[in-house]
Formats: C-alpha cells, sequence, structure tokens
C-alpha cells in the first residue's frame, strides 16, 4: 500500500494522466480507494455478516491475481480450485468457527491441492504443490483473521482499529516519503520506501492506535500505541514482502482490476499480515 513512498520519478514521456510523485494515477487511486472504504464502511454499519462478505469476496479475486501473475511470469501451476473453493470455506466459517474452522478449512484445501495436482504427472510437482500451498496461507488465511475480527460484539470497533491503524501508516509514510524521503529503506527490494516514510508511518500509525483503541474499545493508552506500533511494522513487511514477490516475478502489479491502484492483491500487501496481528493483540489487550 506504499505505507513508506518515497520520491519518485514521473510516469513515461507522454502519459498526461496526472501521476503523483508515487507513480500512481492520484485521482483514480483516491477515488478507488474511497470507494473500497464506503463498501467497508457501509458492511459494517449494516449486518456484520455482509463484511464477511467482502473480505470473501476481496480473497476471491486476490487469490485469482496471484495464482494468474505466477502462472504468466513463472510457470507455477496454482492448484486453483482447490485454492478459490478452500479460501471460501476459510473465510466463512471463521465466523462461527473461528480458529478452528480456519485451520480446518486450511488442512482440507492443502490435502486437496495434493490430490488436485496429480493431474499434472511428476513434473514440477513440488514447485506446484509449495506455490498452492503458499496462495491458500498468504491469501484466504491471513484475511480469515480479519473476519474472525468482526466476531465479538464489539467486532465492529475491532475491524475499524484495524483499518484505522493500517490507513493511518499508509498515509502517514507516503506524506513523510513525499515530502522528506531521501534515505532508501531496502533499495534492492523497494526503492521508493524511504526511512523518512517510515518515520511519518510510525508517528501516525502509533497515534492512530492510541486513539482508536481508547476511543473505541476502552484499552489502555499504552495498548493503543503498542498495537499501532505493530501495524506499521507488518504493514510495511507486508508491502516488502510484495514487492519482492513481484521482483522475483519480474512484474510491476498483480492485475490492473483498480485504476491508480494495479490488481486488487496489491491493495491487501499490507491488510494480510496487519489482520493476522490485530486479531493477535487485541484478543490479548480487549479480550471479548
Amino acid at each position: 500500500m506504499g505505507s513508506t513512498a518515497g520520491t519518485e520519478t514521473s510516469g513515461p514521456a507522454g502519459d498526461d494522466k496526472p501521476k503523483s510523485r508515487a507513480g500512481r494515477n492520484l485521482p483514480a487511486a483516491i477515488g478507488v480507494g474511497l470507494l473500497l472504504g464506503a463498501a467497508v464502511i457501509v458492511s459494517l454499519v449494516t449486518v456484520k455478516e455482509i463484511f464477511v462478505g467482502v473480505v470473501a469476496l476481496a480473497v476471491g479475486v486476490a487469490t485469482y491475481e496471484l495464482a494468474g501473475a505466477l502462472k504468466r511470469s513463472a510457470g507455477f501451476q496454482v492448484a486453483l480450485w482447490p485454492v478459490l473453493v478452500g479460501g471460501q470455506a476459510m473465510v466463512w466459517l471463521a465466523w462461527p468457527f473461528e480458529r478452528n474452522g480456519v485451520l480446518s478449512a486450511f488442512v482440507v484445501t492443502i490435502l486437496a491441492c495434493l490430490l488436485w495436482r496429480f493431474r499434472g504427472g511428476i513434473d514440477n510437482y513440488l514447485r506446484d504443490i509449495s506455490a498452492s500451498v503458499f496462495t491458500a496461507a498468504y491469501v484466504p488465511m491471513f484475511a480469515s483473521f480479519a473476519a474472525m475480527l468482526v466476531v465479538p460484539d464489539d467486532g465492529v470497533s475491532r475491524v475499524l482499529c484495524f483499518l484505522i491503524a493500517v490507513v493511518a501508516s499508509d498515509t502517514g509514510g507516503y506524506a513523510a516519503g513525499v515530502l522528506f524521503g531521501k534515505h532508501p529503506m531496502a533499495k534492492t527490494i523497494s526503492p521508493k520506501k524511504s526511512w523518512e516514510g517510515f518515520a511519518g508511518s510510525m508517528i501516525a500509525g502509533v497515534v492512530g492506535g492510541w486513539l482508536s483503541l481508547s476511543l473505541m474499545l476502552d484499552a489502555q493508552w499504552w495498548q493503543g500505541a503498542l498495537f499501532g506500533a505493530a501495524i506499521v511494522l507488518t504493514a510495511t513487511l507486508g508491502d516488502l514482502v510484495e514487492s519482492l514477490i513481484k521482483r522475483d516475478l519480474g512484474i510491476k502489479d498483480m492485475g490492473s482490476l483498480l485504476p491508480g491502484h494495479g490488481g486488487l492483491m496489491d491493495r491487501m500487501d499490507s491488510l494480510l499480515p496487519s489482520a493476522v496481528v490485530s486479531w493477535l493483540l487485541l484478543r490479548l489487550f480487549v479480550p471479548s
């Protein structure tokens, strides 16, 4: 999500679309971001189960994008149907059965992948199974923790605290990176990330975590600050991990579904690991 973005060069000559210093079509990116945020908010304030449906839909699209990128760029044959169906089972079973449902669905998904790949024969069996297991764990299993956040009576507040921390990290990192970014954070992985952007992410994330947990979940101030700092770390990790994957595959984006953003998977990079840590820390700090 560009949470520690630094300065960038402009787009190719002749491209008359307005680009930010992060190299994106900024108006389109903002518009798509607002629409996605509005869809999440509406689902939370109406029927909580709708939020689970939003997560499930995002998981399906992101899984398809990741599997497609792995196939096009590296020839990996992800067991797509078992991962798609198993991913939906993980998300939907997270609502009534929480961890037991997610783990059971994940294990059955892996078994189905092992069987499904028999059709391809011996060649590259281990490679393709590894890609299938990675896809199932990285997208639907991680996203299932976001679905589990909404289960308790105060689940809407938990989801909002998670989203506020990620958005604060993203926004603070983008602003600080564009204005002050000079020192690359991980030059070989993502040259656009800067230490100045990371500092902006940390400040905004800590403040966002402190305020959101204190006001919405009656948590201690230090719990909110620690929560915000942890989410900044996981959001940055998720961003860098996806940058590594895309560099390894030799691609810029996982897809082209969202104008100004790339694919939906490109917007979930920092959300996926952050959902896991959010669920763990909120369960510790604010037992339901």
